[in-house]
């Protein structure tokens, strides 16, 4: 139903829906009504620091993150990818330019960061190109070794490095990297407004760079600082408007990993051999198949050997974990599930949020809608303990994870008074509650297609919610398509009051790519002066003293659960199967130069 659209009788129509989601969520109800799930696994259910420490034991514990094989390698053998998506990818193979999951999969193949982290997420001097920082802490020096080169043979020079900050600060540029840590690169701002032709804070000569912020920012060592380079030279030809759609990223890209694209089938497959002349050695592999393949199929698929790799949903994992030619490999990762609001637009023009969508403004109502919702028993008993309620925006794996935070837990009867004292009350007696001028009040819910539960857990929502006598449906009246979902959510289509997404939010602590105001990442379009102070002084030189950049982010996190901008719903394991002829593969820190196979054809 079209917002604001009027409809005669609505009091009949809105009991039918909710009749009818009643019974769609009849299934769901019952799931919710079992015996938790019981496995030697470790379910992850505590907030404490105490508990928060189990979560982070149970990433090595409760699944291993490395095959175990140790058989002889075949040199040169094949190996075959499930990319599980229920949609095509988009294929905007460029890290300055993609913005959805499925490209960042297909990168991961054939181009990467120059610098590698450790296992505390902080960059090392391992990679393809060491660091060093001054001792004011505002300028960090890469220098390229000497045999990075690009898949023409081309070498990787500190100007490849340059030319993608030039990118994109460019006014042109169609990506979302232009965010805080980036405006904080010295000069940048004059040259994004087209003052100049070059930033003053970057310096190249050859294989050397050196990046000068306008102040000390801690997180220039924990991933703040770009590192993904651009082929200058192969690019230079196109117009930074056209790079996204450009056949150079979209069908012929290149990078300098350990495998290079053969051949694409756009938003189906893609073909790699192996880099012979790749910085870190000849690949274990010879080549790799990457393909999309159904979720509802990927088990299958890696049961027949069809896939020797894919990645599952914890829905998968009772199907998966009886398979005899397999391992499963798991970790709890950087990501959380959520529902957000949409409070407003961002205006393309200035780069600015404005948070001008009354709507869904009243916080009252947001509480509401945070309290009415069981994400316990879904974590538990639908996603089998492999995903756990999520308390705060940052996840409950990283040092900055706020665990006093209590989170929204299933209170509907704070629920209904939170709404009583907002003013939104049942007037007519239909038991769906007006708005605060007396009108019919509905709220317009977007989702996407995704794993098996994705409808199911959309319309138990919708049931939640009407049960504290709110009216919501879903936009078009069905699931959305993933990119057509995300199109909608980033051009803050109109007919969306609230949505249902993920972040994979990554090892940097700061949260400003998503939530600052001028992040084109902030989908909520939620805009606050106290939240944009304290994402500045977690950037600030006296963040370098962890106690107070761990007080800055918890204060933080506390300001975003009072606020309410979205709901965190689930913390989640990353899960993936590998046939047992897959050696040396990684999942939580994968380097696709040393994974191998030992044996030609799959293990069935």
């Amino acid at each position: 139903m079209a917002k604001g659209k009027e409809v005669t009788n609505h009091s009949k129509i809105k009991k039918e829906v909710r009749m009818s989601y009643k019974w769609l969520c009849m299934i769901l109800i019952s799931v919710l009504s079992l015996t938790a799930f019981n496995t030697n696994h470790t379910v992850v259910d505590g907030m404490s620091h105490e508990k928060l420490n189990k979560i982070k034991e149970s990433t090595t514990n409760s699944f291993p993150t490395v095959t175990a094989n140790s058989k002889p390698t075949i040199r040169n053998g094949h190996l075959n990818y499930g990319l599980s998506s229920d949609t095509p990818f988009t294929g905007i193979l460029s890290y300055l330019l993609y913005s959805g999951n499925p490209d960042s999969l297909i990168l991961q193949f054939f181009d990467e960061s120059l610098l590698q982290t450790d296992e505390n997420y902080t960059f090392n001097n391992e990679g393809a190109a060491t660091y060093e920082m001054s001792e004011d802490n505002k300028t960090i020096t890469l220098t390229i070794k000497d045999h990075v080169k690009w898949h023409d043979g081309a070498p990787v020079t500190g100007a490849d490095l340059e030319y993608a900050f030039l990118v994109i600060g460019n006014p042109d540029y169609t990506g979302v990297r232009y965010d805080k840590q980036m405006q904080m690169v010295a000069g940048m701002e004059a040259y994004h407004a087209g003052k100049v032709e070059y930033i003053s804070g970057i310096k190249v000569d050859g294989q050397k760079i050196s990046i000068t912020y306008k102040e000390a920012n801690p997180s220039l060592l924990t991933g703040g600082v770009w590192t993904y380079p651009m082929h200058k030279e192969y690019l230079k030809e196109v117009a930074i408007a056209d790079l996204e759609a450009s056949d150079k990223i979209r069908k012929t890209p290149i990078g300098f990993g350990p495998f290079q694209v053969k051949k694409i089938i756009p938003g189906e497959a893609v073909e790699f051999v192996a880099n012979n002349e790749y910085w870190q050695g000849k690949p274990q592999l010879g080549s790799i198949t990457l393909k999309v393949i159904n979720p509802d199929l990927a088990v299958k698929a890696i049961e027949t050997g069809e896939l020797d790799i894919v990645e599952i949903s914890a829905d998968q994992y009772d199907q998966a974990k009886k398979l005899q030619n397999i391992e499963t490999l798991g970790y709890i990762g950087f990501s959380y599930s959520y529902i957000g609001f949409k409070l407003g637009h961002f205006d393309t023009m200035t780069k600015t949020t404005k948070m001008d969508n009354p709507k869904m403004a009243n916080i009252k109502l947001r509480q509401a809608m945070a309290y009415a919702i069981d994400n316990k028993s879904v974590g538990e008993k639908v996603y089998k303990g492999l995903r756990s309620p999520a308390n705060t925006v940052i996840p409950a794996i990283s040092h900055y994870h706020n665990s006093d935070i209590t989170g929204y837990s299933l209170h509907q009867e704070k629920s209904k008074q939170l709404l009583d004292d907002a003013g939104y009350i049942d007037i007519d007696g239909d038991g769906i509650r007006e708005d605060l001028k007396g009108k019919k009040f509905t709220i317009h819910f977007a989702s996407m297609n995704g794993d098996a539960n994705s409808e199911l857990l959309a319309r138990y929502y919708i049931q939640q919610w009407g049960d504290i006598g709110l009216d919501v449906q879903l936009v078009d009246g069905r699931l959305q398509e993933f990119n057509s979902f995300y199109d909608m959510v980033e051009l803050d289509d109109p007919k969306i009051d609230i949505y249902q997404a993920a972040w994979q939010t990554g090892s940097d602590p700061d949260p400003s790519g998503i939530w600052d105001k001028n992040s084109d990442y902030n989908y909520t379009r939620w805009v606050n002066d106290k939240s944009q102070e304290l994402l500045a002084k977690g950037l600030s030189p006296e963040a370098f003293d962890e106690k107070y950049r761990k007080d800055v982010y918890d204060e933080w996190q506390q300001l975003v659960h009072d606020e309410v901008p979205m709901i965190p719903t689930l913390y989640r394991y990353n899960l993936a199967a590998a046939n047992l002829r897959i050696k040396n593969f990684d999942f939580k820190f994968t380097d696709w130069s040393k994974v191998a196979v030992t044996a030609e054809n799959a293990v069935r």
